[in-house]
């Protein structure tokens, strides 16, 4: 039986007028995005929240346009050359996903790539596609230069709730095949979903797979609701896991974020089933020796 089809996506070619935005307060300095929209449709996405602040739709029809920055390239290199934006982590993958299908056919990821390497950038990005084997000389060649990190997000292998959860991704196998090609890269397990993925044995399902996969190490977080993607996964989960609306309208009434308390059993049982497989908690944003050309350390 085959899935159900993905809705038909229109690509909107939109130049940009920059490339890499400032980041205060986070592990990585700048954001870049060659594309705006994602074709993946998570109910949990937490860029549903950013595009509803921007008036653009973030409930069922939030990935059926994704815009094309046509012009990023030249523009990221233009400011690569700037003397305020010549040092400093880049993050790839903060609002969209740089490897979705649209990158099949402009490749503005791999350019943006190209430019960073060519400029000695440290470089780390975060994709749930495949299709970031297609660079695996490039991110080596990254890795030799200014160093790169490589995260696969991974929230869980359970398959059905990959169906009901992230619509538009490819199956979890993939993601686990793609991991095995890039050396020393990791996972991102996130975001756990209370009463459905935080189960002692989802959690360790996937764990399991990671490291059967070669994850060099894992990193879990717990659900984040803000205003935009919570009415969307509520009404998803109406829909899918109807009796567990009640207990998540309890979890989240009055915040975004779960307290401390309520999610440090997570970070316990995933502390737990990592160090039983020999994962490394670590999420290093360090470059990568140049002794070692082809190694790949995972930032999250």
């Amino acid at each position: 039986m085959t899935g159900p089809r993905r809705p038909a996506t229109d690509l909107v070619e939109t130049p940009c007028r920059s490339a890499l935005q400032r980041v205060r307060g986070m592990w990585f300095d700048w954001s870049l995005n060659p594309y705006g929209g994602c074709v993946h449709r998570c109910t949990f996405c937490y860029v549903r929240a950013f595009e509803r602040r921007a008036d653009r739709p973030s409930d069922d029809r939030y990935g059926r346009a994704v815009r094309v920055k046509t012009n990023v390239v030249t523009v990221l290199r233009e400011e690569l050359r700037r003397p305020s934006h010549s040092e400093g982590l880049v993050c790839l993958g903060t609002a969209t996903d740089p490897y979705q299908p649209a990158e099949g056919r402009y490749r503005l990821t791999r350019g943006c790539l190209e430019a960073l390497v060519a400029a000695r950038r440290q470089i780390t990005l975060t994709t749930r596609g495949p299709l970031v084997v297609r660079d695996t000389a490039l991110l080596a060649e990254a890795a030799a230069g200014g160093g790169v990190s490589v995260s696969i997000s991974l929230p869980s292998v359970d398959v059905e709730v990959v169906r009901r959860t992230e619509p538009g991704t490819a199956p979890p196998r993939q993601r686990l095949r793609a991991l095995e090609r890039l050396t020393a890269a990791g996972v991102l397990m996130a975001p756990v979903l209370p009463g459905i993925s935080d189960g002692e044995a989802s959690l360790a399902a996937t764990v399991r797979a990671a490291r059967e996969a070669g994850a060099a190490f894992l990193l879990a977080g717990v659900l984040h609701l803000t205003p935009g993607t919570r009415e969307h996964f509520l009404e998803a989960l109406a829909q899918d896991w109807p009796e567990l609306l009640p207990r998540y309208l309890e979890l989240y009434r009055g915040r975004s974020h779960l307290p401390t308390a309520l999610t440090a059993g997570v970070g316990t049982r995933v502390a737990a089933l990592r160090g039983a497989v020999g994962i490394s908690d670590e999420r290093p944003p360090r470059p990568v020796a140049p002794q070692r050309p082809r190694q790949l350390s995972l930032a999250l």
